[in-house]
């Protein structure tokens, strides 16, 4: 029997009610596929933050970094101010482990509403690949009182440095100002793995950009699909604006295959991305490094109001679990858990309130390993 070891960081609000349900549903497709999984629990959130004043530490990460592959529930506590926790625990494991990609399937299930008028799972079938290291999320910036001041602005990756000095001379009585930057590796990195997704899929790429605006950081993008596109003949691309694709979204999802995008556009499109395909509560997604520690959550919020009252849908951690043990290889136990997660769709007879129910986490999860093991 293949046996894994899976690293698991609960997090904080209702994350850990909804991580006991994804490692049951992983469990129980273990138990049918042949495979073992060991789960190991780390601390890092909200609690062990209040009592230790640690976030995550080196060493955590570098412990973390010998697993292919780690859970995650969902970080954020109202008793801690904004961003802390998620700057602090979950960018800095996307930096340390380089998880370039940030992986979202939007996929209409059988059985679910969509608010889209006469969009059927058939027309709502795509991913977005976002970039998830550079653009606006490199996380440096500052502030300038009136006159002049000097700042030195630095990113560091795994492919490269760079250092911005500014002379900031200003009238104004205070300016705020936030650094954009994508590099040729990072960009071309992202494409190729958008690319290679599309020749197993409908052979077709669209990139997302503003570059009729901003044009220098995302008309280098252009420049660069463009190069990656020549390589891979087959496949059919097309340019859309960022806001022009929140539209075509709602309009036509059927036209997409494979969306690249920046970090910053892919952030705020996947949300409506969730959205169309039936709301948050059935939202996964994976933040992969190919080659290395990836780590796969739900896209929701901790939503700590409803801590500890077993209420809250474990579909989108569910098949966030899914996608995890993919990553790992296991395809065909991935895709059961997904037809599972169907299927008691389907059924709706075990749902919690967001779907029309009144059950409870752990009954939605038990339900689902019950489908599973009964395929």
């Amino acid at each position: 029997m293949t046996q894994y070891k899976i690293p698991v960081i609960p997090g904080d609000g209702i994350g850990p009610e909804i991580i006991a349900e994804g490692k049951k549903v992983i469990d129980a497709a273990g138990e049918r596929f042949g495979f073992d999984v060991e789960w190991i629990e780390y601390p890092h959130g909200a609690d062990h933050y209040l009592e230790t004043g640690e976030l995550i530490s080196e060493d955590s990460l570098a412990e973390l970094s010998d697993y292919e592959a780690i859970y995650l529930g969902s970080i954020g506590d109202d008793r801690i101010a904004p961003g802390i926790l998620e700057k602090g625990i979950l960018l800095a494991a996307r930096f340390y482990f380089d998880q370039y990609i940030n992986l979202r399937p939007i996929k209409l299930l059988e059985g679910v509403w969509c608010p889209l008028k006469n969009k059927t799972p058939k027309d709502v079938d795509f991913v977005v690949v976002r970039e998830n290291t550079e653009d606006f999320y490199i996380g440096i910036g500052g502030r300038a009182k009136k006159g002049t001041s000097k700042d030195l602005l630095e990113v560091s990756r795994t492919m490269y440095s760079a250092k911005f000095g500014l002379d900031i001379e200003t009238e104004s009585e205070e300016i705020a100002y936030q650094i954009g930057m994508i590099s040729k590796e990072g960009t071309q990195r992202v494409m190729e793995y958008s690319f290679d997704l599309a020749e197993g899929r409908g052979k077709h790429v669209s990139s997302v950009d503003k570059a009729n605006v901003l044009s220098d950081i995302y008309g280098f993008w252009r420049e660069e699909f463009n190069a990656i596109a020549a390589d891979h003949p087959g496949v059919k691309t097309d340019f859309n604006f960022v806001d022009a694709i929140t539209m075509w979204f709602v309009k036509n999802p059927e036209w997409f295959d494979v969306v690249v995008t920046p970090n910053m556009f892919g952030d705020i499109i996947t949300d409506l991305g969730a959205m169309v395909q039936g709301g948050l509560g059935l939202a996964p997604g994976g933040n992969i490094n190919p080659n290395g520690t990836s780590m796969f959550e739900p896209i929701h919020g901790s939503a700590p109001k409803y801590k500890g009252q077993n209420k809250v849908n474990p579909i989108a951690t569910i098949w966030a679990g899914a996608m995890l043990i993919e990553q790992l290889g296991e395809k065909e136990a991935a895709d059961s858990i997904v037809s599972s997660i169907e299927q008691n769709i389907l059924e709706a007879k075990v749902q919690t309130y967001d779907m029309g129910g009144s059950d409870g986490t752990s009954d939605v999860g038990d339900d689902i390993a019950r489908i599973l093991l009964a395929d």
